[in-house]
């Protein structure tokens, strides 16, 4: 991480996309710490009525967006937040560069937002990243599971299973396991998608990932989960020493038992590989399972590290389970994206980020100052083995 101090932050947050991951808890803490909030939208009218939704009515400025109406507004020191699809962000990072501007989005680091990101470190402007939930959160929790086994149990391991598994569900099953609240092409085409991680020592590439499921068991609940996209690069990301040797390392998607067999029609269109088809099936998806007004969504995340020694025997074992109902006033996944970023900016605006690229937190004490920030916001993350007081998680 960079430690070059950080060009001061104005106190004006523009907060462009009013999408369903734009929280109203999240947003009502950043327009209670922010001197001014600025949030865009296609036009200024629908942006007043997200706004009035959320209970926020007032609690910010409205505009509609357009690249030359943003790039007359920024201005050096504000903070520019996409929450716009992650195509879109290299282009608002390059007007905030320009305009002198930090910037921060919930989306991963691709590399066109790397290169810009040291652009930025080299002006002062902080680039956060990586601030939602998956990623976010379970950057956080993994943060804080290896720094205690670090402490607790040292540097060197026979065996190491690190697995990462996040998934929004609907809180009531229905038939095909999953509701869609958004287009859900860019579900499948995550399914079209390899992925890669470590399992047996080795690393693996899945073609179809959902080959890949196993059963998963929390707090007694059954749950499939599956590898996504390319785990390999977190390994060194989350600080995993030298000494550690790996036999298991996978972040991916959680789902309600009964998943994959529901998912059979699904995954022989997506093997065809047929777009066309595709995106006729995510069209028909839409319209058959929807989010209804009285449906309630359910975010779960667990994370898991497990240490052992030469005979095979566990040495340190810690798990961490965030498992969050949404309710008629916020999704849990708009809370659970927004609240972590809100936070992050919080953080932007008190000069406490240096500059360059930041994802979510990545020092032991940073991330723990956000985990005791969202616990206090209801978050609350229940922690087993021997990195806490209660078993929450069992893997089989």
């Amino acid at each position: 991480m960079p430690n070059k101090a950080p060009a001061a932050a104005s106190g004006t947050v523009h907060w462009i996309g009013t999408g369903l991951s734009t929280g109203r808890t999240g947003l009502a803490l950043l327009c209670e710490r922010a001197e001014r909030v600025v949030l865009w939208d296609r036009t200024a009218e629908r942006a007043e009525r997200r706004l009035a939704g959320l209970g926020l009515a007032g609690r910010a400025e409205v505009r509609a967006l357009s690249p030359a109406a943003l790039a007359d507004e920024v201005r050096a020191g504000d903070v520019v937040v996409s929450m716009l699809p992650a195509a879109e962000h290299p282009g608002l990072l390059r007007l905030a560069v320009a305009r002198r501007a930090h910037f921060a989005c919930t989306s991963y680091v691709s590399e066109e937002l790397s290169e810009l990101a040291h652009e930025a470190a080299a002006d002062g402007l902080v680039v956060l990243t990586e601030s939602g939930l998956d990623p976010g959160i379970d950057h956080l929790m993994a943060h804080h599971l290896v720094e205690r086994a670090r402490r607790e149990a040292g540097d060197t391991s026979a065996g190491v299973v690190f697995t990462s598994y996040c998934g929004g569900v609907p809180a009531v099953p229905n038939d095909f396991r999953y509701r869609f609240s958004w287009a859900p092409y860019g579900v499948l085409a995550a399914l079209g998608s390899p992925a890669r991680y470590v399992d047996g020592g080795l690393e693996r590439t899945a073609r179809h990932p959902w080959e890949a499921t196993r059963q998963l068991v929390l707090e007694g609940e059954e749950f499939e989960v599956y590898p996504n996209r390319d785990s390999v690069p977190f390994v060194a990301q989350y600080g995993f020493p030298e000494g550690w040797h790996l036999d298991t390392f996978i972040r991916g998607t959680l789902r309600n038992a009964g998943w994959r067999a529901a998912w059979s029609e699904v995954f022989t269109t997506v093997r065809t590989r047929d777009e066309a088809r595709i995106r006729a099936l995510a069209k028909e998806l839409a319209d058959r399972y929807p989010t209804g007004p009285g449906d309630r969504d359910r975010v779960v995340l667990s994370v898991a590290l497990e240490l052992s020694g030469p005979d095979g025997g566990t040495r340190w074992r810690g798990a961490q389970l965030l498992d969050v109902r949404g309710d008629e006033r916020e999704s849990a996944m708009a809370k659970c994206v927004s609240l972590p970023l809100a936070f992050g900016l919080t953080r932007m605006l008190d000069g406490a980020l240096s500059a360059g690229l930041h994802r979510a937190a990545e020092s032991p004490k940073e991330s723990a100052r956000w985990l005791r920030f969202l616990d206090g916001q209801g978050l609350r993350i229940r922690s087993s083995g021997s990195g806490g007081p209660a078993v929450s998680a069992e893997a089989p």
